[in-house]
């Protein structure tokens, strides 16, 4: 069984904080989301079992035969590492910024895999 560090890289990719900004600003203002962004850049690396974020997210797991989920096994089949989750705490539950997919081609491998994240 693969483990975290064999899946996952230990940085996210620069292009994952435009794509975490083109969703937050879906629920934030443009200074707020800004905000955002600038502290996941400096927010600490942690790590989460996949099965809490889902959990708290309320997001459902997406089908193992969804295409990017797909394409996630195909990675880590290949031993192509992911980048982490970015994750923010809403008011009520939590918001996965980035990285939905990753953590269900995750959640097929092992539910308690424990994922590396940034949380603000």
């Amino acid at each position: 069984m693969k483990k975290t560090n064999d899946i996952f890289k230990k940085n996210p990719e620069k292009h994952d904080f435009p794509a975490a900004a083109d969703y937050l600003e879906l629920l934030y203002d443009e200074q707020k989301t800004t905000e955002l962004v600038k502290k996941l850049t400096e927010a600490k690396t942690i790590y989460k079992k996949c099965k809490d974020i889902l959990r708290a997210s309320e997001l459902p797991l997406l089908p193992h035969e969804n295409k990017y989920v797909r394409e996630d096994l195909q990675k880590i089949k290949d031993n192509i590492k992911l980048s982490l989750i970015l994750l923010v705490r809403g008011s009520n539950k939590l918001i996965i910024a980035d990285g939905y997919h990753r953590i269900c081609a995750s959640y097929y491998l092992n539910e308690d895999l424990e994922i590396p994240c940034r949380l603000i």
